[in-house]
């Protein structure tokens, strides 16, 4: 297990993972929600061959506290100051689910620092939010308490353990450790996390709103890309997946037969898929003898 190191970044203390040489290409992984750098404990040490892998747990999750009034943009910009304290100044970029609306920010302020673009049940589209997401669209539209109610009813134990299992085959299920969920909870009843979740529901909209600016880098820059996707995802829709290949024409994808938290199931093919896609990536740039 890659412990974490406390780093002091505007003004709060950042949890961070940090594996490999300096001197490889750097990766950035992002987690989703409700998680942390943990989603990543499996596949970090086979990635740290050949990069350097640096994993925080954003502000508000896993051992970093919650800062006021939190948004995917402050995030960012937290991200963003860790990178340069690291003297990171291109980087792989891993998204998962509340990560997309945060490492989205950093690839579209400076483009030219994306080596790659690692996509893994992370929604960008239109097409990816389905008909789960109407109550939290009417709570965008006009906030109101009892809409909020509703939008973060998933607040709850039930609510986490379902970021994992909902709706996904029971073998599968049987597959992921139920001390993840349980973790995640008592993580969450930490002073100001709940505050920190409800925040972010809100905040969402804002990474909704920014999806042309998103398609436009992408149709730019075109940035080397691999999609790994769990089928049994309970939260985005399928079509996404289509939806971020139509925008990336040379994507390479993969829909695998798992959840939303794909690498708890299918953590050594996503480790293979993800060194092999950097290798091909970093191979293209290198320089010739």
């Amino acid at each position: 297990m890659n412990p974490t190191t406390l780093l002091r970044v505007q003004g709060t203390d950042v949890a961070v993972r940090l594996s490999g040489d300096r001197g490889q290409p750097a990766l950035l992984m992002i987690h989703g929600f409700p998680s942390s750098s943990e989603s990543f404990r499996h596949v970090i040490d086979p990635l740290a061959r050949d990069c350097f892998v640096i994993a925080p747990d954003l502000p508000g999750f896993g051992r970093s506290p919650p800062i006021e009034a939190a948004s995917f943009s402050r995030l960012a910009d937290i991200v963003g100051e860790l990178l340069a304290r690291l003297g990171v100044a291109s980087f792989h970029l891993y998204l998962h689910d509340h990560g997309a609306a945060v490492g989205l920010h950093l690839a579209t302020r400076t483009p030219d620092r994306i080596r790659g673009l690692i996509v893994q049940n992370a929604n960008a589209h239109e097409s990816g939010l389905g008909p789960q997401w109407l109550a939290t669209r009417a709570y965008w539209k006009a906030p109101s308490p009892e809409r909020e109610a509703e939008a973060t009813a998933h607040l709850s134990f039930k609510g986490t353990r379902d970021q994992y299992v909902a709706g996904i085959p029971d073998d599968l299920a049987a597959r992921i450790d139920p001390q993840q969920w349980e973790r995640d909870w008592r993580t969450m009843n930490l002073p100001g996390r709940l505050a920190t979740q409800r925040q972010l529901v809100l905040d969402y909209r804002h990474h909704v709103a920014r999806f042309a600016d998103i398609a436009d880098w992408l149709a730019r820059w075109q940035p080397p890309a691999l999609m790994l996707w769990g089928r049994h995802d309970a939260f985005f829709a399928l079509e996404e997946t289509l939806s971020w290949m139509k925008d990336l024409p040379r994507m390479e994808a993969h829909i695998l037969d798992g959840p939303h938290f794909l690498l708890e199931t299918h953590a050594a093919e996503c480790a293979a898929l993800m060194r092999a896609f950097i290798e091909r990536v970093e191979t293209r740039h290198r320089p010739n003898p």
